[in-house]
């Protein structure tokens, strides 16, 4: 029985922000030490990220206004005081419109507060609703004419930015409209890997009951949980994360679809022996708390072929046989690692680095952002997927790209 991904679609918020404005907006806030300011240069400046989006339209207009004087890279004079704001360019003057209700900026000095984790919360709620839902009907559109809205046995969602029930599981199924008595699950709180464990659960119904069509949406509202700290985890979060959605139907039906598809193949998941310490994600009083370790890419090197090695050994693969690789961007330090220990040409790691450059880190929908670029440039072979997440766990898969006149 083949289990297939008929289509992956992704969506981001309408609000870019460019990493050179976001970095020189964090490093003028008020409370920014000489040090952390020299962390957020280097921090920002070495993340592999471009552009990213996010819900927060005043965060956009805040990055994109600039300073005057010889200070406007760092905001700050040299007595370390914060230096005064001159009027913006590209938009920023009209902050006080545009932002005047913000929690996040104060309109007047586009400074960043730090609004408490109900107020967050209440955002993430308001935006993730209607991400979840355009995002599922997207990946439903692009499956069409194989399944419709009453063929969806399953609903799988996924998130770790934000809480609400009833939740997005119900959201989906009502908004939608899909069947009454349509199975639902909700994951949430797992993190950047959560995806892999989704796509397994899907394949599982479908190896269940050949019939099932399982819709999997993934939305992760991470600029939500900024914060101004002069601690390292802090500001590589805030270089790296970004807000993103994306959804996949997964059956195991033998239907034509317009374009390529992803055969599902196998799965594995390994907890790391060290590292439980050094990538976390906690609920505080003034939104989620990030820890991403300065080791993780290290204690990534160290473990990725053993994490690896029960998923090619059923395979009868190696690394080097592998044509087409899906990486989770955590950051380009990840990237390089992994990229290193196995050997792979920049060409295989070309849309890893290409959705961080282009979108940043949406944790666990930005794995869906990658296999959708591998599913768009119509090569065909196998992949190896890896992500990874709090614990330290390590989540991989392979797939197999099949042509668009490839059914089941």
């Amino acid at each position: 029985m083949t289990v297939r991904l008929l289509s992956i679609e992704t969506a981001v918020p309408d609000t870019v922000i460019r990493q050179e404005d976001v970095s020189r907006l964090f490093a003028e806030q008020p409370g920014m030490t000489r040090l952390g300011t020299r962390m957020v240069r280097s921090a920002f400046a070495g993340a592999g990220v471009s552009t990213r989006h996010t819900v927060l339209p005043e965060l956009g207009i805040a990055a994109a206004a600039t300073i005057t004087g010889d200070d406007a890279a760092t905001g700050r004079t040299d007595d370390g005081t914060s230096a005064p704001h001159a009027p913006g360019r590209n938009g920023a003057e009209r902050a006080g419109d545009d932002a005047a209700a913000s929690p996040f900026v104060d309109p007047a000095t586009r400074r960043l507060s730090s609004p408490g984790t109900h107020a967050r919360n209440q955002l993430y709620t308001e935006h993730a609703k209607r991400m979840f839902v355009t995002a599922a009907r997207a990946a439903l559109d692009a499956a069409a004419p194989g399944v419709g809205l009453e063929d969806v046995t399953h609903v799988i969602t996924v998130s770790c930015t934000g809480f609400f029930a009833p939740g997005p599981d119900v959201r989906v199924a009502k908004d939608l409209g899909l069947p009454a008595n349509v199975k639902r699950m909700h994951l949430g709180f797992m993190g950047c890997n959560a995806a892999f464990p989704a796509l397994q659960a899907a394949y599982t119904a479908c190896r269940v009951d050949p019939d099932a069509v399982v819709l999997v949406v993934c939305v992760e509202l991470c600029t939500l949980h900024l914060h101004v700290r002069n601690d390292t985890d802090t500001i590589m979060g805030n270089a790296l994360f970004a807000d993103g959605a994306a959804a996949a139907v997964v059956t195991a039906r033998d239907v034509a679809v317009p374009g390529p598809t992803l055969e599902l193949v196998d799965f594995e998941t390994t907890l790391a022996p060290v590292g439980e310490e050094e990538l976390a994600w906690s609920v505080g009083d003034e939104g989620f708390e990030m820890i991403l370790g300065t080791y993780v890419p290290r204690i990534i090197d160290d473990h990725v072929t053993d994490a690896l090695a029960p998923l090619l050994d059923r395979a009868g693969l190696s690394a080097e046989r592998i044509p087409l690789w899906a990486v989770h961007p955590g950051g380009r330090s990840i990237l390089d690692k992994v990229q290193g220990r196995l050997a792979l040409t920049d060409e295989q790691m070309a849309p890893s680095r290409g959705v961080l450059a282009d979108a940043g880190n949406m944790s666990s929908a930005t794995i869906l952002f990658v296999l959708e670029r591998l599913l768009r440039a119509g090569d065909e072979g196998t992949v190896a997927a890896l992500a990874f997440g709090p614990g330290l766990s390590i989540e991989s898969a392979l797939l197999r790209v099949r042509p668009a006149s490839e059914t089941a």
